[in-house]
């Protein structure tokens, strides 16, 4: 049996993403009734049982098999009766945590993820852990950065049923057009596929005519149009709900691409 290890951490307020614990040990019997007040990723190595939560029934849950706990959401969960189970977790909590949730990537009607071979989700809880370990400042970045990629990447196994690194160019180029109006690290977006980034940029000049970051800005700046002429959406509102904290960032992309500013374009072509 491995001994438990548990690493914690104090999230920081400020921070849109942190890692509040992390710990790895084998499970004898089930955790019944708990809440958690923060967001959780449980990675079951070895061994098979179940969750069941309100939201999701009964679940079954086979090794390797990653699933998601929501703050304050009643859970039970563990190995079959009479064997044990391996496992690692990490708490978390955040705004981004929260937006995961808002937008599906984290499901709490499905919240069991089972991983092929070839997954690298196992791998990435590892880099965790040994960032964890670090016990400062940067640790604790690259550590809610690591977090990010499990996020992202359990995501696309979900959607695709394949690892990360085993997509058509045709299903990358979907992906981004699925998360253009996201802050996306295009460098860790082109590792979750096992490419490069100068790979990346190849794959997309070729079935695009534009380099990726060209491509999600092409998209940004084209739903920002649709919601200008069709909604009464303030220019801050339309910003944000295409991926730009900074209105005013977005107002200067905006008349470098379509030679006017939002406001004029809202007023040549508004549908009434």
């Amino acid at each position: 049996m491995k001994a438990p290890t548990i690493l914690y951490r104090s999230a920081r307020a400020a921070a849109s993403l942190s890692v509040v614990e992390f710990g790895r040990q084998s499970v004898r019997s089930m955790i019944v009734k708990r809440r958690l007040p923060v967001y959780a990723a449980v990675l079951v190595e070895v061994g098979r049982g179940t969750l069941v939560t309100a939201a999701s029934g009964k679940q079954p849950v086979v090794a390797p098999s990653l699933f998601w706990l929501m703050p304050e959401v009643p859970h039970s969960y563990g190995p079959e009766e009479g064997t044990a189970w391996d496992e690692r977790w990490i708490l978390f909590s955040g705004s981004l945590a929260d937006a995961f949730l808002a937008t599906g990537q984290l499901d709490a009607a499905a919240p069991v993820i089972g991983l092929q071979g070839a997954s690298d989700i196992p791998p990435l809880f590892g880099a965790l852990h040994s960032e964890m370990l670090l016990r400062s400042p940067v640790g604790d970045a690259a550590a809610a950065a690591t977090l990010h990629r499990i996020v992202t990447r359990a995501a696309v196994e979900v959607s695709t049923g394949l690892p990360a690194g085993d997509r058509s160019d045709e299903e990358l180029i979907a992906d981004l057009r699925a998360r253009a109006f996201q802050n996306l690290d295009l460098a860790a977006f082109a590792s979750a596929f096992g490419i490069s980034p100068a790979t990346l940029r190849r794959k997309f000049l070729a079935a695009t005519g534009l380099p990726p970051k060209a491509f999600q800005l092409r998209l940004r700046i084209d739903r920002a149009k649709e919601l200008l002429a069709t909604t009464g959406q303030s220019i801050e509102q339309v910003a944000q709900a295409v991926g730009f904290e900074d209105s005013f960032y977005f107002a200067r992309l905006f008349q470098h691409r379509e030679n006017c500013s939002p406001s004029e374009f809202r007023r040549r072509n508004q549908r009434r």
